[in-house]
């Protein structure tokens, strides 16, 4: 059985990222762009606007990884991550990759004070809610989300 080490990634990371990044936007049938995918993990690397978690072989190659974005929430008055990325390549998948992944985004969750983490994964996702279900997740039954583009964007709404 290959064993991983998890690492946070930096800015110089962002090209070996990209390519599962790319590859985890095709899975919510975007188009793909690997040259955009590198480009908007390098920004929000070099801006600190997120944190990115690498889950590698001890050769180096790259099985998964996640993305966290610290935010606030107003009613608990305090730091929060949602957990907006996690991906798994399909030659490391049940391999207990994304356990370790979401072990460590708690990790680096708590480490920056967060209260909480949140995530969103699509309806017919069953893999992924049993997971998150299985490593402690509570399902929100309690309020809806509802998403709107905003005027001028081409952004499709939902995904993600």
């Amino acid at each position: 059985m290959t064993s991983f080490r998890i690492s946070l990634a930096t800015a110089a990371d962002a090209e070996q990222v990209g390519v599962l990044f790319d590859l985890y936007r095709q899975f919510y049938e975007q188009p793909t762009d690997p040259a955009g995918a590198t480009a908007y993990l390098r920004a929000r690397l070099q801006r600190g606007e997120s944190i990115v978690l690498m889950a590698q072989t001890t050769g180096g190659e790259l099985a998964g990884f996640c993305q966290l974005y610290p935010t606030f929430c107003s009613v608990d008055m305090a730091p929060i991550c949602i957990l907006y990325d996690l991906f798994v390549a399909a030659d490391y998948r049940r391999q207990g990759v994304a356990e370790l992944l979401l072990a460590a985004a708690g990790q680096q969750a708590q480490a920056h004070g967060a209260v909480r983490m949140e995530l969103a994964t699509a309806v017919t996702n069953t893999s992924a809610q049993q997971l998150y279900e299985s490593t402690g997740w509570v399902r929100d039954d309690a309020f809806f989300h509802y998403a709107k583009a905003i005027a001028g964007s081409t952004e499709a709404l939902p995904h993600g």
